[in-house]
């Protein structure tokens, strides 16, 4: 993993996340800066499968287990999707919410995928 992008997606995750756990909490329904939020969260993901794939050919090999890793990646990568369908189905403020909750997620996962890329040993 690269630690700027790394950094990178755990802020949007994090901004992403609060913004939508604040916004529901106030009473906001999922709008289109929340979907948002979400959707450049899940393109910056896409671009990390991107990055594991191509990282290893490059030199930049894991030093963790590889199987832990990409179970992080495809989870992280699904949590996004799912919430903004059900936020999109059942339009209420807890939704809102629930999508913060997911971006939240999130940031915690690519960070483990951090620690499993770089600092785990196998």
């Amino acid at each position: 993993m690269i630690l700027w992008f790394t950094y990178v997606q755990v802020a949007v995750a994090v901004l992403g996340g609060l913004l939508c756990v604040i916004l529901g909490l106030a009473g906001r329904r999922p709008s289109d800066l929340t979907v948002g939020a979400l959707a450049l969260l899940e393109l910056l993901l896409v671009a990390q499968v991107v990055i594991a794939i191509v990282a290893p050919f490059a030199g930049n090999v894991p030093s963790g287990s590889v199987l832990e890793f990409w179970v992080y990646l495809v989870s992280a990568a699904l949590l996004p999707p799912a919430a903004v369908i059900w936020a999109l189905l059942e339009r209420s403020r807890w939704s809102t919410v629930i999508m913060g909750i997911a971006a939240l997620s999130v940031a915690v996962m690519v960070w483990r995928m951090h620690v499993i890329w770089t600092i785990q040993i196998a």
